[in-house]
């Protein structure tokens, strides 16, 4: 089992570099940062996590911006986008930013994405929210041209260019592993259409058990083999964990608090203690 923490990175929490040090020294795998490139102030779209959304979802730095400073830091941590917003995101820009920071970090980095669930927010970006998930497959698929091939081409409903150059190619071949995010009941749909794990949040252990079962089954139905997955928003429990890696989990990532210092401290403590705990009962 790898392990790993993820937070908003804001001003109100250590910046993007300590905080990779912290992790890289306490024997964290990864270090994830989200993204939301603004929060409307309608509000009208609702947050999945409770009824009134924290401050830092709109006080969030840019993840690429963040997790270049975290790679400059360490030398060994993975850093990645836990979740990359590219519905929001013009694909051929973000190919750039992806290969970019997987050459200046040596090759740590991981690519979570996402189509997120603020329809505003979407829509200020020119994405109809109907239309989400088919855009983010061709954008994804867009980027891994670029990625892959020396002079790309793509051509898809919604996203098309010929023929273009661009530099740098990613140090990870083809690519940076793609994490699909989600939950919702045709994500497995997309994790298999164009991702090479999945990223799931706080789903309940019995959903998720039965989902990796089938997640599986029809990965080798089309040729595939295991397709990984990593868990966000893990709680500090070493049985759970354990019982979700016989299930076919093969990293947790636990959520940082968003409190200062003195909180950020605590956290790294609680969830290190816990993945020592599993690491030496195993």
């Amino acid at each position: 089992m790898k392990f790993g923490v993820a937070i908003f990175p804001t001003e109100s929490v250590p910046p993007p570099s300590e905080l990779a040090v912290m992790a890289e020294e306490r024997g964290f795998e990864c270090l994830l940062f989200p993204e939301h490139t603004h929060i409307p102030a309608s509000r009208e779209s609702p947050w999945p996590g409770g009824d009134e959304l924290p401050p830092w979802y709109s006080r969030t730095y840019d993840p690429f911006v963040a997790l270049t400073a975290a790679a400059m830091a360490t030398e060994r941590l993975l850093i990645g986008t836990g979740i990359c917003l590219v519905i929001e995101r013009d694909p051929i820009v973000t190919a750039k930013e992806v290969a970019s920071i997987d050459v200046l970090s040596g090759g740590r980095f991981l690519f979570g994405v996402g189509a997120g669930w603020n329809a505003e927010e979407m829509r200020n970006h020119g994405t109809e929210p109907s239309r989400r998930f088919s855009l983010m497959r061709e954008r994804i698929e867009a980027m891994k041209a670029i990625w892959t091939e020396d002079e790309a081409s793509y051509s898809g409903r919604q996203v098309g260019f010929e023929r273009i150059w661009s530099w740098p190619k990613p140090v990870q071949k083809p690519h940076p592993p793609v994490l699909v995010g989600g939950d919702g009941p045709t994500v497995l749909d997309r994790v298999l259409a164009y991702g090479d794990e999945w990223m799931p949040n706080r789903v309940r252990e019995e959903e998720l058990t039965a989902r990796i079962a089938e997640l599986n089954a029809r990965a080798a139905e089309a040729g595939r083999g295991s397709i990984p997955v990593t868990v966000v928003g893990m709680a500090p429990d070493p049985e759970r964990i354990e019982r979700l890696a016989q299930a076919g989990v093969h990293r947790v990532v636990f959520w940082l608090p968003q409190d200062g210092l003195e909180a950020v401290e605590q956290g790294f403590d609680r969830y290190a203690g816990a993945m020592h705990q599993y690491q030496t009962a195993g």
